[in-house]
């Protein structure tokens, strides 16, 4: 006969044996910063859904995955631009990235330079992203801003012969009050 601990445990007898308890992932002690605990659910769930042990991801898929690129479609127009770099190779966007391969992905005038520490197939959330690799990259340049040429108060007209040339002007488009080639 069963005990009432057995019986508790939904019925089984003491034949078949007790499965074990999942194990919690543990966040990487990295220093004096802790992972918080939804970002260590998050990164359990990605590699849950990455591939097998030894197996490979696409490098148009893995930029995608750690939100380097915006879409897929980006990601494997970047590689036949050969804007993508795998350990100093251009490569196509069919490549294979493994562990510890470095990928270089130029970008709106400036190059991210990462490592791969996680393999995923699925975009994740960008704490998440942030996890599967390790970024090396140098500051992104300073934005230039522009001061705004030109712009005219509402309801003041149609500009004069003066304010048109003071606008040129001011665009760069005259030089010493002669207007300048269009290049035809």
């Amino acid at each position: 006969m069963a005990s009432e601990a057995d019986e508790e445990k939904g019925g089984r007898g003491s034949t078949e044996p007790e499965q074990a308890a999942p194990k919690a992932v543990e966040p990487e002690a990295a220093g004096p910063e802790a992972i918080d605990p939804k970002i260590a659910a998050a990164i359990a769930a990605a590699e849950a859904a990455g591939p097998a042990d030894g197996v490979t991801v696409r490098i148009d898929s893995w930029i995608w995955a750690v939100r380097l690129a915006k879409t897929r479609s980006v990601g494997a127009a970047a590689c036949k631009g050969g804007h993508v770099q795998v350990n100093g190779v251009r490569v196509k966007p069919a490549h294979t990235v493994r562990i510890g391969d470095e990928v270089r992905v130029r970008q709106e005038g400036w190059e991210r330079i990462v490592v791969v520490k996680r393999l995923i197939r699925k975009r994740v959330g960008a704490p998440v992203a942030a996890q599967c690799y390790v970024d090396n990259s140098p500051p992104p340049p300073p934005r230039q801003s522009f001061a705004p040429a030109g712009i005219r108060d509402r309801g003041t007209g149609r500009p004069t012969k003066r304010d048109r040339r003071d606008m040129e002007r001011l665009r760069g488009l005259v030089e010493g009050g002669k207007p300048r080639p269009s290049g035809r």
